[in-house]
């Protein structure tokens, strides 16, 4: 490996097949102490070896071959060069500056597909894909910089699953990646020309290189000056190559636009891992499971940035032996509330399933009373927000249930004949009329019954109507295998997984702006 402070001064750019050998290059721009005063790092001597402006071969845009300036000058005209076709050297003038105008016209198209992509994912994918097209690459890989100081999972463009793996058990001393990263002697540009023969890599590299068919390798880093280091990336050819002066530039101008969009996603990411951590701390961490009664949860909570309120899940080991079971959402700051409330009604959302477990202690036989209280503690603590609930009494030993809903989906009775709806009588969310009073429901279940209390977020990822998702829901559970089904953790994930082909079949159009929660409970 060498090292170049500062980059060659050569006016020939690097083109396929050329020398080998792991080059580390300062950042293009830094001014060259041995140069002249005004010069940039690596321009001596009427060269410009890459700034902004100047040819792949070394000449400013309007200088022609030979040193002669002054495009298209006739033949014999004061300072024309002699021997110069003014006819050729106008025309190859034309021609380089027609090339600059198509370089930095696709310059400007991958950056401005850049700004119109959202969340971290697209953003890495975009940098990705419009590199390795700058480049001529073939494959692609990138790691941020994690809060601790260490690299994130790969991404990879080109690259399966087994080879992303494969290139993690590279050494941090060997990692080309690890370099890029680094916080102080950060190299501005990294290429090999050749990983698998490359003296200056290190053997577990060079052996993954020639196993994968990595040829050659060109990598930048992804930094700003507030942020350091923010990820690094490599761009992979097939073959031994290297890219030419001209693709390093504008690679290097895509980076430095990318970078500071990939700080705000990261920032982003950051917020929204940290705020559904939260989220997922005001519910359960666990479930018991009670003799006689198997428990499973499912909760894929809705981005806060289009979230429209926040779901619960409990199951409540009650002190006569029984159990109460309960999903629920709270909405945002009043009937219509949109995606700006989706934080505060998270934190209600604690606070509801607190109050609910105390009632559900105190009277958790009677679910229509559990509601009641519910209600009135919501008109009084939070009046300008309204709830839907499903609560049930459970007792395993008799398999009966007695339940109670409030604006609520009907559960979801599964059995061995099928899957039906447990109707609940029709009645208001809490919290929306003066007072809220409903029957409940009682009932007793089959040996090996499984019921699936779920809110209406899951529902909605079934079908374009709640109605329709609700049906295609209950069709779902009545059609899953019989192993599944006599599972309740599996019937969970199973019904999940039905939501998301629905989704991504185009049945829910746009992103979901509900919370998904199931519960479900197999008596044994």
């Amino acid at each position: 490996m060498t090292e170049s402070h500062p980059p060659s001064t050569s006016s020939e750019p690097a083109e396929p097949g050329g020398t080998s050998g792991l080059s580390v290059l300062d950042p293009p721009g830094f001014r060259d102490p041995a140069a002249p005063a005004g010069r940039p790092a690596g321009q001596a001597d009427g060269q410009a070896n890459g700034q902004a402006g100047g040819d792949p071969d070394g000449r400013a845009p309007g200088e022609l071959p030979g040193g002669g300036e002054g495009a298209g000058r006739a033949a014999g005209a004061p300072g024309a060069p002699e021997g110069v076709n003014p006819a050729a050297s106008a025309t190859g003038v034309q021609d380089r500056l027609a090339g600059r105008l198509s370089d930095f016209t696709s310059l400007y198209e991958h950056t401005e597909r850049l700004a119109r992509v959202r969340g971290l994912a697209a953003t890495l994918d975009a940098v990705l894909a419009s590199g390795a097209a700058l480049l001529g690459a073939s494959r692609a890989l990138l790691v941020t910089l994690l809060p601790g100081g260490g690299p994130s999972q790969p991404v990879g463009l080109g690259l399966d699953r087994a080879s992303l793996g494969s290139l993690e058990t590279v050494p941090t001393d060997q990692s080309l990646l690890a370099r890029l990263l680094r916080a102080h002697d950060r190299p501005a540009e990294l290429q090999s020309h050749d990983l698998a023969r490359d003296p200056a890599i290190g053997a577990r590299l060079r052996e993954l290189a020639g196993h994968l068919g990595l040829g050659g390798c060109y990598g930048l880093p992804l930094a700003t000056e507030e942020d350091g280091p923010l990820a690094a990336v490599l761009w992979f050819y097939d073959e031994p190559a290297e890219p030419t002066e001209r693709r390093r530039e504008l690679a290097r101008r895509y980076c430095a636009v990318a970078a500071p969009l990939l700080a705000k996603q990261l920032d982003a990411e950051k917020v929204r891992r940290t705020t559904e951590a939260l989220r997922r701390g005001l519910l359960p961490d666990r479930l018991p499971q009670p003799a006689g009664l198997r428990l499973a949860a499912r909760l894929v909570p809705a981005g806060l940035d289009r979230s429209c309120g926040s779901d619960w899940y409990d199951a409540i080991p009650l002190p006569d032996g029984t159990v109460g079971l309960t999903v629920g959402s709270v909405s945002g700051d009043g009937p219509g509330a949109g995606p700006g409330s989706a934080p505060g009604a998270a934190a209600a959302m604690g606070r509801v399933r607190a109050a609910l477990r105390a009632y559900a202690v105190l009277e958790g036989e009677d679910p229509v009373s559990v509601l009641g209280d519910l209600e009135l503690l919501l008109k009084t603590t939070e009046p300008a927000r309204t709830a839907t609930a499903v609560y049930a009494w459970v007792e395993p030993e008799g398999r009966r249930i007695t339940l109670a809903g409030a604006g609520h989906c009907p559960p979801v009775l599964v059995t061995r004949y099928g899957a039906e709806f447990v109707e609940t009588s029709l009645s208001a969310p809490l919290g929306v009329l003066s007072c809220w009073e409903a029957p409940g429901v009682e009932f007793t279940a089959e040996r090996g019954d499984t019921l699936v209390l779920y809110t209406e977020g899951l529902a909605r990822r079934f079908g374009p109507t709640l109605h329709v998702g609700q049906a295609n829901l209950r069709r779902a559970a009545a059609d899953a295998p019989r192993d599944v089904r006599i599972d309740p953790d599996r019937l969970a994930a199973h019904l999940v997984a039905a939501a998301a082909e629905h989704d991504a079949a185009g049945a829910v159009g746009g992103p979901a702006t509900d919370d998904l929660v199931l519960l479900a409970a197999r008596f044994e």
